[in-house]
């Protein structure tokens, strides 16, 4: 069954793919992060894993055809499409309290961490715990030195990524609230995607 929505700025939701099911998320303004998670619907302890996936690609992010792995080393997504330069990460762990905190902000701020769990629980799922996410769109360069850079994507309005579920799959999607980097583009105003499942 095909269904379409937007995702609002600096939220999440966990949706449920089977087998063979694709799902495009569409940067609708062009400068917006998505981080993403996948856990196999069956058995949650099992989840896409950055660290697994830079192994078996032997590489830091993937191109179209190839698959992000899990824990157990099997593929859960593939990317089947990239209308965007490809610039994605696969190193930055979710934004939380603590990365808000210690960027200088007071009080509770939105983050992606706290919008996987809710998401998870939306649907009467518990998350194991926070795997580092793919971050699409998201252009942290690795520059002279070894040293990480923050800068905004590099994607534009429209670009869409599509991935294709391996096995019966949750992926969860936030679109991230960082405000205060330009992660989400020069102005730092986190915007909605779309996302449709087919």
């Amino acid at each position: 069954m095909s269904s379409e929505f937007v995702l609002p700025a600096g939220r999440g939701i966990a949706v449920q793919l089977d087998n063979a099911q694709t799902v495009r998320i569409t940067n609708i303004r062009g400068s917006q992060v998505v981080d993403t998670w996948a856990f196999n619907a069956n058995e949650t302890s099992e989840f896409m894993s950055m660290e697994h996936t830079r192994a078996s690609l032997k590489k830091l992010t993937p191109c179209c055809g190839e698959s992000l792995i899990t824990n157990k080393r099997r593929p859960i997504l593939t990317l089947l499409s990239d209308s965007s330069p490809g610039i994605h990460d696969t190193l930055i762990a979710a934004c939380d309290r603590h990365r808000y905190e210690l960027l200088g902000h007071i009080g509770y701020h939105d983050n992606c961490t706290d919008n996987l769990a809710a998401a998870m629980q939306a649907i009467g799922m518990v998350v194991p715990e926070t795997p580092c996410p793919l971050n699409l769109f998201m252009n942290i360069p690795v520059t002279q030195g070894n040293r990480l850079d923050w800068r905004p994507p590099v994607s534009k309005p429209g670009d869409h990524v599509t991935l294709r579920a391996e096995m019966a799959a949750v992926v969860v999607f936030s679109a991230c609230p960082m405000d205060l980097l330009p992660v989400n583009g020069v102005d730092c105003t986190p915007s909605d995607v779309a996302v449709s499942i087919d």
